[in-house]
């Protein structure tokens, strides 16, 4: 092998990488594609990962992936930096290289571990259980990867392999599985993949294709497995509006123009029914379209939205930050309220009303300051950066027959915090009927991340077999129906309205009982079976 060899398959694959970025929305490709194209880069990996001489060299190989993998799946934070944070261009593209190698960290480590749990077994592909424990070592270690990188320094689950495959024959298994899950079949079926690709002009290359065999019956079970409800209609359906303002994001927080971005949503809200008769009962309104502290309103302007629910005659939900005093101290939190033309306007001013949402899971930088980095913080100009967490569970909304959980921005890529609204609680009550989530995702232009996050809160309403109702500033505002499927859709960067029929549902599915747990179990019990052959392997090649 020459000198340039090794830097040339390092460049392949980071370019595998890259368009494995291309996985997790429609868009530039068709959606039916987007499952062929995950699991098809993925088995490039495990190829070269399997094919690798050393633990080492298949770590690097995994980081090559992992760093296209992000650096182009996401590209969109450099436009929250520079365009609207103010940091300047080298900054702020070395800001997302650094995050990209940072969990690419994630992968290098799953293919590490892989290759030396499965390095002894790779030398033989003509036994039948060898080449399953090797598939179902390489996926657990990739899920448990996945896990640690959705949970570690608060979590970045963005870009899960599973989320590639909320239109493909692995979807069925989402409620029962939840989205690691799916990454847990869909790495599974990619090393099968890679292990055929090796055996081929081998003599016996059956173990191999057995491997591949089973991907594909789990494949054709989580097809059938889509034709099961895990639900059941709950009350009457309910006629809603979802509020698109396209407000600019250089618009929204600048002082001459925060009063036109608010009388836009109040417009939207105000407009009359599309169809005689067919009157919303629920206006849903994206997150922060009041930029300041209500507190920094006058009366008048509360006066103004309860007016708007009166004329209406229906409840409006909508997002804000509130300040408030809660034993002597002062609390900030990004915010969610909920209100009708009969709320006090004493609870409004207060930032008390009786049914209010406070962010949960905040947003390192952009809502909360880790430690170390306020110098970083402080380069940046980007408003409203240090909250109060709300809890994780928290009394939901009871509005038009239904219990509404909302939920904001980013906070329904953590499937594991939003099952915890869908589940009854004794201190809080019954669990949600509808889910909905308010985001204003302007901060990241007309880029990927828009379509990526209507995949996330697809998979969100499948694994919890609930409706939700997405109302964004910029897109992508949407209404999901329980098993994942789009039912209406405004396209980014339009203002306009969305009045669709929503039925909420009851009902929990295995993964809204189980959580990420069972999942998380196999694969341990997988790695503890391939650290017990790989010894049971070496001590045998001693003896030899």
């Amino acid at each position: 092998m020459s000198v340039a060899s090794p830097w040339l398959r390092y460049a392949v694959l980071l370019g595998l990488g890259s368009a494995h970025a291309f996985s997790f929305a429609a868009g530039p490709l068709p959606a039916w594609i987007l499952p062929f194209l995950q699991i098809g880069c993925l088995a490039f990996l495990a190829w070269h990962v399997f094919a690798s001489p050393s633990t080492g060299k298949a770590a690097w190989r995994g980081f090559a992936f992992g760093l296209g993998y992000f650096a182009v799946g996401l590209y969109w934070i450099f436009i929250s930096l520079h365009t609207y944070g103010g940091l300047a261009s080298p900054l702020a593209a070395g800001a997302v290289l650094i995050l990209s190698a940072g969990l690419a960290l994630y992968l290098t480590l799953a293919c590490a571990v892989s290759y030396r749990l499965s390095a002894n077994a790779l030398q033989s592909v003509t036994r039948f259980g060898g080449q399953f424990l090797i598939a179902a070592v390489w996926a657990s270690s990739w899920t448990l990867a996945e896990w640690l990188r959705g949970t570690l320094f608060t979590g970045l689950p963005w870009l899960n392999i599973g989320y590639a495959h909320i239109d493909g024959l692995l979807a069925g298994w989402g409620p029962i599985t939840g989205v690691y899950g799916l990454a847990w079949l869909a790495a599974f079926i990619a090393a099968a993949i890679a292990l055929l690709a090796r055996a081929q002009g081998n003599a016996n290359n059956t173990p191999a294709a057995a491997a591949v065999a089973t991907g594909i019956v789990l494949a054709l079970v989580g097809a059938g497995l889509s034709y099961i409800s895990w639900s059941r209609p709950h009350g009457e359906p309910i006629l809603v509006r979802l509020a698109q303002g396209n407000v600019p994001q250089s618009q929204k927080f600048d002082p001459e123009l925060m009063q036109q971005g608010m009388e836009a949503y109040m417009q939207l809200a105000a407009l009359p029914a599309k169809q005689q008769g067919a009157v919303p009962s629920l206006i849903v309104l994206p997150e922060t379209i009041m930029t300041l502290f209500q507190d920094s309103y006058v009366p008048q302007v509360w006066d103004q939205w309860r007016h708007i629910a009166r004329e209406q005659n229906a409840a409006i939900i909508m997002g804000a930050p509130l300040h408030s005093v809660a034993d002597g101290k002062d609390r900030y939190t990004n915010s969610a309220i909920a209100f009708n033309g009969d709320t006090p306007l004493d609870q409004l001013l207060s930032g008390m009303p009786d049914m209010h949402y406070d962010k949960h899971h905040l947003v390192p930088f952009g809502e909360f300051v880790p430690t170390g980095f306020r110098w970083f913080v402080d380069a940046l100009t980007i408003p409203l950066g240090d909250f109060d967490r709300g809890d994780e569970r928290q009394t939901l909304f009871p509005l038009a027959g239904q219990t509404i959980a909302p939920n904001i921005c980013y906070e329904d890529v953590f499937g594991e915090e939003i099952i915890q609204s869908v589940r009854a609680s004794e201190q809080h009550g019954p669990g949600a009927t509808l889910l909905i989530n308010i985001s204003n995702l302007g901060w990241f232009g007309n880029s990927w991340a828009l379509h990526q996050h209507l995949q996330i809160s697809r998979m969100r309403s499948l694994e919890t077999a609930r409706p939700m109702l997405r109302a964004t500033n910029t897109g992508m505002t949407a209404a999901i129906d329980p098993d994942g499927a789009v039912r209406a859709s405004l396209p980014a960067h339009v203002k306009g309205v969305i009045d669709v029929e929503v039925q909420g549902s009851t009902g929990l599915t295995p993964y809204v009982r189980w959580g990420n747990a069972p999942v998380l179990v196999i694969s341990l019990l997988l790695l503890g079976l391939g650290i017990r052959q790989s010894r049971t392997r070496h001590g045998r090649k001693v003896l030899e």
